[in-house]
This record gives structure tokens, C-alpha cells and sequence, in this order.
């Protein structure tokens, strides 16, 4: 059964945006879609309302993100930390990352 869904996960994972698997931009998505319900009740306990749109925006800068902290170095964060290319990348993350945190509100306490 695992190994049926590695192949499965592996034959997704062949079609790519560059260099770049369609399928883990999907998942990853996709996982802020259901997940940021959760996360903006949370936030809200630290007095920040934040939109699903501002979460959908700052999928890309959380990833690489979360993939620096954790020493997982996937295609697209080699390519953002590499310091002589790769500057599209880079203006689409810094400028996602401004988007996403634009719609973000301080809210009062009550």
C-alpha cells in the first residue's frame, strides 16, 4: 500500500513548472486553503486578523520559510537563497510575502 502511493506521489511529481513539481505548489495550496480557517483563529488570539487571501498570498514565503528552519532545501529555496540568480524568484516571494501580510489587520482588545 506505501509503496503503491510513493509511485503514485513519484508520477505526480514528474510534471513540473520548470524545475518546479505542479504537484507540490497543489498540495501546498491547497493546504493553506483548508488550513487557514485554523490558522486565522489562531492569529486572532494574538490580536491579528488575517484573510484566507493574505494566507493564500504567503504560501510560497512561508514554505520557503519553513523549509530554511527545517534544513530541507527544495529546488525553489536553493534558488531563493542563491545569490547570484534566480531574481524573479526572488521579486515574486518578497512581493507575495508584502501582498500577504498587506491584508493583515492589528485588531483592538475587547
Amino acid at each position: 500500500m506505501v509503496s503503491l502511493l510513493m509511485t503514485t506521489i513519484e508520477f505526480f511529481r514528474q510534471f513540473r513548472f520548470g524545475e518546479y513539481a505542479i504537484f507540490d505548489l497543489t498540495v501546498s495550496f491547497l493546504g493553506i486553503y483548508l488550513f487557514s480557517p485554523l490558522l486565522s483563529k489562531i492569529f486572532r488570539k494574538f490580536r491579528v486578523d488575517m484573510p484566507k487571501r493574505g494566507w493564500l498570498l504567503l504560501t510560497l514565503p512561508i514554505s520557503i520559510l519553513v523549509h530554511l528552519l527545517t534544513g530541507n532545501l527544495t529546488p525553489m529555496t536553493k534558488n531563493f537563497i542563491d545569490m547570484h540568480g534566480h531574481y524573479v524568484l526572488k521579486i515574486l516571494i518578497i512581493g507575495l510575502a508584502i501582498l500577504g501580510i498587506r491584508g493583515a489587520k492589528i485588531t483592538k482588545r475587547t
